[in-house]
């Protein structure tokens, strides 16, 4: 089976690595085809993707979209789309348009825990400050040892009902999907197993996401358990999609694996890869 890794993150988004330094480490670790998937942004993909063709990888351009389902917040991939699609760009511009605001918000309220400087502190972190995120502030609040690790800054900080948590307006899932799939790519569910859905939720959730013409399900993430993998490897089958495989990678330590480094997809299914 070929080593695909659909999902991975560079300085354009919330990643520690440029888009060029993340082809070339795919490529080290044995990457056959990589997608790189930033929140919201495609001005990565041209440099990932010179990168790729003097390698001799394969390359994928994708985008990670955030999408506001019933009050929660969910991550959508598209792949294989034309990054020059007028109604997919304009729509990733509205996303990013309103995130520097909800920073200064999230700045705002750290500050009244005690926290100062947060917004200024999370825009260091952030290349590309229009796609600051929550990410950005948890690398601040490590660099000036509010906590100890990213992890425990998401868990006493950045979630709801915590301090430093503000709720954002994203676009809808009938949004998400008519942007991917307009502009001729093809969409996927990012690591479902992260989604606070009870099981019920869950298949009404895959169920409208097929119907706006969703095609795939990340079964294999970065993020998943052994108990995931068998869960959304059975839904897939069971809702005929077709089934993803991506890191998530971030950039080194920060991530719970480097690229490439996955296990197989589950037999039985049928790669996403394949209708590239």
């Amino acid at each position: 089976m070929l080593n695909c890794d659909l999902h991975c993150h560079s300085i354009c988004s919330d990643g520690l690595l440029s888009a060029a330094e993340l082809a070339r480490r795919a490529v080290a670790n044995g990457v056959d085809m990589l997608a790189l998937t930033d929140h919201d942004d495609l001005a990565g993909l041209p440099a990932a993707r010179l990168v790729a063709d003097e390698l001799g990888m394969a390359f994928v351009d994708g985008v990670e979209i955030s999408i506001e389902w019933e009050s929660l917040q969910i991550h959508i991939l598209g792949y294989a789309f034309d990054r020059g699609d007028p109604a997919l760009n304009q729509g990733l511009q509205s996303i990013r348009s309103g995130r520097i605001e909800r920073a200064r918000r999230m700045s705002a309220e750290l500050e009244k825990v005690g926290i100062t400087g947060a917004f200024a502190g999370a825009m260091r972190h952030a290349a590309n400050p229009s796609l600051i995120s929550r990410a950005h502030f948890a690398r601040y609040l490590v660099e000036i040892a509010v906590c100890k690790d990213l992890r425990s800054v998401f868990e006493s900080y950045l979630v709801p009902g915590r301090p430093g948590y503000v709720a954002h307006r994203w676009p809808t899932l009938d949004d998400s999907l008519r942007w991917i799939v307009g502009a001729g790519g093809v969409a996927a569910v990012a690591h479902p197993g992260r989604y606070k859905l009870s099981r019920a939720d869950m298949r009404r959730f895959l169920g409208d996401f097929k119907d706006l013409g969703g095609q795939a399900i990340e079964v294999m993430s970065g993020s998943h358990t052994q108990e995931h993998v068998e869960t959304f490897g059975r839904l897939a089958g069971e809702f005929r999609f077709l089934a993803s495989r991506g890191s998530d990678f971030h950039g080194p330590g920060e991530s719970h694996v480097d690229l490439g480094r996955l296990p197989p997809l589950p037999e039985g299914l049928q790669p996403v890869w394949q209708v590239f």
